[in-house]
Order: structure tokens, then sequence, then C-alpha cells
């Protein structure tokens, strides 16, 4: 797969229990008040670590604000040779409706 593709929230939370890897790219102080549980808060400063240690047959989640800024950074993980990559649609804010429960952090 070389491009990336949309997830909802329901269908992502399936996939992460099934051991997808998930990964924010909100700043890290938005990180840090709250995001899904599981998340790897992931920049350009740690994204060279994080290619290079990661298995890149697991399916990848991008989740970021409102799921528009995941939608190049899934893409950009896809050309990098990850084999099944996700944005996350409505990103953080849609997800803490659905799944309030599976948050870490949060104010």
């Amino acid at each position: 797969m070389s491009e990336f593709r949309h997830i909802d929230p329901q269908s992502a939370a399936g996939l992460l229990d099934n051991g997808a890897a998930l990964v924010d790219i909100r700043d890290p102080d938005s990180f840090a008040r709250g995001h899904i549980t599981s998340a790897v808060h992931l920049d350009n400063a740690s994204l060279a670590d994080f290619v290079a240690q990661a298995d890149k047959q697991t399916p990848l989640i991008v989740c970021c604000y409102h799921g528009n800024s995941s939608q190049p950074a899934a893409a950009y993980l896809a050309s990098l040779g990850f084999a099944e990559v996700y944005s996350l649609d409505g990103g953080f804010e849609l997800w803490r409706q659905y799944h309030p429960q599976r948050l870490s952090a949060l104010d």
C-alpha cells in the first residue's frame, strides 16, 4: 500500500485492540494534557528513530487534533514503506467523544 486510508474512531478502536500502533502528531503540550491510551507522540525530532524502530507491517494510525494534519503525515509514513497507514477521521477531538474511557493524562 503506497497511500493511506481514513478510519473512523469506532473502527480505529477495533484496530488498536488487534495490535495496531498509534502515533499522535499534536504539539507536545497538547499530548501531555491528554492523548489516546497507547499513543506515541511523534514529531520531527522523534521521526527518524520511530521509523528506524517501527515494524512497518503493523497497521499504523495517525492522530492529530481534528483529522486534517494527520492526512499528509499518514501519506508521508506510507511513502516510507509502512504497509497499512490510516488517518484518524475527526482526530483526537472526535475520538474523545466516542471513547472517553480510552484517554490518558487528561486535565
